[in-house]
């Protein structure tokens, strides 16, 4: 998805961003809710996640101008005595909240609700011209399937919702094989050339030296 932090809690706009974009997300920011308002003219969103309580328009009439100008579901983050707040927000358009403070694991999971809301359930990954399906367990590139084990699958999911995101080994290895690769971190370049061996030229999975992987375009050398 593509979503919207808006808040003026610089920290913990950061923390937010942080944490959806390791979740898969393409996120930006933006610290009021002028700021919001001219990302929304520029771009197409999947899902605003906004601070009620902000200098200036508060986030349940920027909530409001959000439901009347694009179809993307929206988020509030309200304190936890506000409850007019919530109220007032639900009746703007608002699709949930969450009261601060909260766990980042709530937050991703009630984004990744949302987001199943407006992508009207779609299970497919894109990244060039590759899709992966997670329901049906189906690759192709440029059109045609590519048939990878089940341990290839996870391997190439995790990055394809981190795409672009330079991966150390020990991210994937924990993501993909938790603690179940015996020690040998030699499995994961093992992993990665029968992948890229599937899924053919040129190569999307990219060796970043010194600090580990990531799928990108090719570019010069790297194909």
């Amino acid at each position: 998805m593509r979503i919207l932090v808006v808040d003026d809690d610089a920290a913990l706009t950061r923390a937010v961003t942080r944490a959806l974009g390791l979740d898969g997300h393409e996120v930006d920011q933006a610290s009021d809710a002028a700021e919001a308002r001219e990302k929304a003219r520029e771009a197409r969103y999947d899902l605003f996640v906004l601070d009620v309580r902000m200098p200036g328009e508060d986030g349940i009439s920027l909530c409001g101008h959000l439901r009347a100008t694009q179809d993307a579901g929206i988020l509030l983050l309200t304190a936890a005595d506000a409850v007019e707040d919530r109220v007032q927000g639900l009746d703007a358009g608002a699709d949930d909240y969450l009261v601060k403070p909260f766990a980042m694991a709530e937050l991703l999971a009630r984004a990744r609700a949302l987001g199943r809301r407006t992508q009207q359930g779609s299970t497919e990954l894109v990244f060039s011209d590759l899709r992966l399906d997670e329901r049906l367990c189906e690759v192709t590139r440029a059109g045609k399937p590519v048939a990878l084990s089940p341990k290839e699958f996870e391997l190439l999911r995790f990055f394809m919702r981190h795409p672009r995101q330079v991966l150390r080994d020990e991210q994937v290895l924990e993501q993909v094989w938790g603690y179940d690769f015996g020690g040998d971190p030699n499995v994961l370049e093992v992993y990665i050339g029968y992948v890229r061996k599937k899924l053919g030229q040129p190569r999307l999975i990219q060796t970043v030296r010194g600090f580990g992987y990531a799928l990108r375009e090719p570019a010069g050398d790297d194909a």
